[in-house]
């Protein structure tokens, strides 16, 4: 258990200065750029004192190293905003607010994540079933025509956008077969069977794209490992192939889908945008579009900043989880 704390710890220091070094990248590129960040974030129609009001709370006067101090000190202790008639507090963690609406960007957040949570997590259950499921039966029949029908499905899966998949399967089950009514999101604490039937589709069009590329994944890790010499050596002993498929080739192929999965994960939260567009879900991907389209800088910087907090965990998650499959690992 040493040599696997040890490992764990390592881990998560590892995740907690790659964020560092990505909140400064995120820090620099949207608030350090040429150009009037003050005009540029508050918008075109601000008049000069609204211009100057913001200039002041995001602290452009200050060295660079101010304002990043002033950045990070908001994230973990929190900071105060000028309101004009007064003073408005923002707990930690505080990502600014957005000069849009004057809402807080944690607050956005807190409000669009559970719907990006509940699409990404129903679809990952999804896409690993499909996708590994797919992969290894691919594996186990190679060199026969059910082999080659799953390679041509998993090639038009991948090949296929998500938004000509989702208007694909309404066209269908909604329009024709009239089996489910157009989704429409619901919360889970609302309503859960109405939360899950009104996602269904949502997570079909998000997991048929990503399970065409774990079953891809799968179907190589275990074709390599089938032709490894000790699988040849179980062989000879009289060792049933499925025993070998679901003992020894899928063992082989699990690293590749944890890493995968981990990446798809951590991506899929702030980058499922035509999903939640073509299906009408407030995630974070919509409000992140949104927010572009706005140039409403501190919500573009709290979504980003957000994803990659997604992205960095999944991955050390992703690390962790090797790390107890394949112990080897923990001593490399």
């Amino acid at each position: 258990m040493s040599g696997l704390t040890g490992f764990v710890l390592r881990r998560v220091l590892g995740a907690a200065v790659t964020l560092f070094v990505l909140s400064v990248i995120i820090y620099v590129v949207f608030y350090v750029t040429p150009g009037n960040v003050a005009q540029i974030t508050c918008g075109p129609r601000c008049s000069p004192e609204q211009v100057h009001q913001v200039a002041q709370q995001l602290h452009l006067d200050d060295p660079l190293y101010v304002r990043y101090w002033h950045f990070l000190h908001g994230i973990f202790v929190g900071q105060d905003f000028s309101t004009g008639t007064g003073v408005e507090h923002c707990s930690a963690p505080c990502l600014g607010e957005s000069y849009q609406n004057d809402q807080q960007v944690t607050d956005i957040i807190l409000t669009r994540l559970p719907v990006s949570l509940s699409l990404v997590l129903g679809a990952m259950v999804i896409w690993l079933l499909l996708g590994v499921g797919t992969g290894v039966l691919s594996a186990w029949r190679r060199g026969r025509f059910s082999e080659r029908a799953l390679t041509a499905i998993t090639l038009a899966g991948v090949a296929t956008p998500v938004f000509v998949i989702g208007l694909v399967l309404m066209i269908i089950v909604c329009g024709e077969l009239q089996l489910l009514p157009f989704p429409q999101y619901v919360n889970f604490t609302d309503d859960p069977e109405q939360w899950a039937w009104n996602l269904l589709l949502p997570w079909l069009s998000l997991a048929l794209i990503e399970a065409a590329n774990f079953a891809r994944l799968t179907r190589a890790s275990m074709l390599e490992t089938l032709a490894e010499d000790h699988i040849r050596t179980f062989r000879a002993y009289g060792v049933g192939e499925r025993a070998i498929i679901a003992r020894h080739a899928l063992r082989g192929a699990t690293a590749s889908v944890i890493a995968l999965n981990a990446v798809t994960f951590g991506s899929a939260v702030g980058g499922a945008v035509l999903t939640e567009t073509l299906f009408g879900l407030p995630g974070i991907g919509q409000e992140l579009v949104h927010a572009v389209q706005v140039v409403d800088l501190p919500v573009v910087v709290g979504m980003v900043l957000v994803t990659g907090f997604f992205v960095v965990i999944a991955n050390a998650v992703a690390d962790v989880l090797y790390a107890v499959a394949d112990r080897r690992v923990v001593l490399a």
